[in-house]
């Protein structure tokens, strides 16, 4: 292989259920049932797999209606791989499609976990408790 090679590849497209259940889990976020995983990938407004040398080794996602509300989501990158600006990468993939299609007008939120923050940042996304408003989920299981 030419040293000069890049062994990673940016794919845009969404894993197979196994592997983005592999991959979430390998990098340390919670695991999803398979059924709720083969139910949420077809609804992906766009994403991207991370490949070295072949091998999906991360990966992140876009949800949303397509016009006023967008999620970046699912963003991670194998323990092995981190440290070498991939997840940058895969930032870069999901703005840039969402800087070419989203309107204007649309909101783009995501929940950063520790010190992921900082690279999305990078992008232009803001703590929200700095515009009066803050940041919830729910978990449906977890009443």
């Amino acid at each position: 292989m030419n040293p000069n090679s890049d062994p990673y590849e940016i794919r845009p497209g969404v894993p197979t259920v196994e592997v983005f259940r592999r991959l979430r889990t390998d990098a340390g976020l919670s695991d999803k049932a398979p059924e709720a995983v083969a139910l949420a990938l077809p609804n992906t407004w766009y994403g991207v797999v991370l490949h070295h040398q072949g091998e999906p080794v991360g990966m992140g996602r876009i949800i949303g209606d397509g016009g006023t509300a967008f999620q970046v989501t699912d963003i991670c990158v194998h323990p092995a791989h981190q440290g070498h600006g991939l997840g940058k990468r895969i930032m870069a993939a999901l703005t840039g499609e969402l800087e070419r299609r989203a309107p204007a007008t649309a909101y783009v939120s995501l929940i950063a976990d520790g010190p992921a923050r900082f690279l999305y940042e990078k992008f232009g996304f803001a703590d929200t408790a700095a515009h009066d408003s803050i940041g919830m989920y729910r978990l449906m299981g977890g009443r």
